[in-house]
């Protein structure tokens, strides 16, 4: 390889892939922690030395030109090379200290992760835990976090699953709003919060028994700590895993008769480059021991 030709700067081709992915120079600032006149310098520099245009402004917003758009499909392997350089250079690190980032759902998050965090600075106290809270599912092949707690088990053959458990899954509402509905001639007709406007829920319902509507839809969210707090107020029936009976005492089961509405699976995920870094390793046992200890 003739080493001389090689003249741009990475970095500069990394400003250019994530503005092309964030959309804006104003988004790919944020996601590189940077500021937005030094990203556009870069984009623009990098134009410079490769002297081509990669961005049109159409509209106050940036649009890919034609060259732009063809060495983007390049640029995202040079960007995916990059993140299995870093993966495989942190996999190797026997250090016991540094951050380690995992992604977790709303409630996990809320939850679980301040018992993880207390578990961590009694057993691995030069750990720091950086935490992705999200329902969306994280990339770890993209460095998004390093370790995973999904519903799902991913088929990517580079990435290493380990079954946590299968999570019961139940209609949960507080107390005082049971006794109401127990005491109605509605039992079977009652107040909900919907995650969104998904059937699934509803055909399930309705399989066992209990009459839903749209009506009976009192609000919808994704936020779960939401849900948390309309069923605490007594403003209708949410779904969630059996763990939240235990770290909300004033909730209870709705329809005990009919047992949990469906279990999801519990998988932690972590890629395989990374499973052999000692310090990402503690953090994925970690997760393991409390999960197992909290069904004991």
């Amino acid at each position: 390889m003739d080493w001389k030709t090689l003249q741009f700067d990475w970095n500069r081709a990394r400003a250019f892939l994530v503005t092309a992915e964030e959309g804006s120079l104003s988004a790919a600032a944020r996601a590189l922690n940077t500021t937005q006149p030094t990203l556009g310098r870069q984009v623009t520099a990098l134009e410079q030395e490769l002297g081509v245009t990669l961005f049109e402004r159409v509209n106050n917003q940036l649009v890919l030109t034609e060259t732009g758009l063809d060495l983007l499909h390049q640029v995202k392997k040079m960007g995916d090379a990059a993140n299995l350089f870093s993966i495989t250079a942190s996999g190797k690190s026997q250090d016991v200290s540094g951050t380690v980032c995992i992604s977790v759902g709303e409630l996990d998050g809320f939850y679980r992760v301040p018992h993880l965090i207390s578990y961590l600075q009694q057993t691995a106290p030069g750990i720091q835990l950086e935490v992705v809270v999200s329902n969306s599912v994280s990339d770890l092949k993209r460095r998004e976090a390093d370790i995973a707690i999904r519903s799902f088990r991913p088929e990517q053959t580079d990435l290493i699953a380990r079954k946590l458990a299968n999570e019961r899954i139940y209609l949960l509402g507080s107390h005082s709003y049971l006794k109401q509905l127990n005491e109605s001639k509605s039992y079977l007709e009652p107040k909900l919060i919907g995650f969104d406007r998904s059937t699934l829920v509803t055909e399930q319902l309705t399989a066992l028994g209990i009459n839903v509507l749209d009506k009976n839809y009192k609000a919808y969210t994704t936020f779960q700590m939401l849900h948390v707090q309309l069923a605490k107020q007594h403003l209708g029936l949410g779904l969630f895993p059996e763990y939240i009976l235990t770290e909300e005492p004033e909730l209870g089961v709705a329809y005990p008769e009919k047992g949990e509405l469906f279990e999801l699976p519990l998988w932690l995920v972590c890629h395989k480059e990374l499973h052999t870094s000692l310090k990402v390793r503690k953090v994925f046992d970690a997760i393991v021991h409390l999960m197992a200890e909290s069904r004991a």
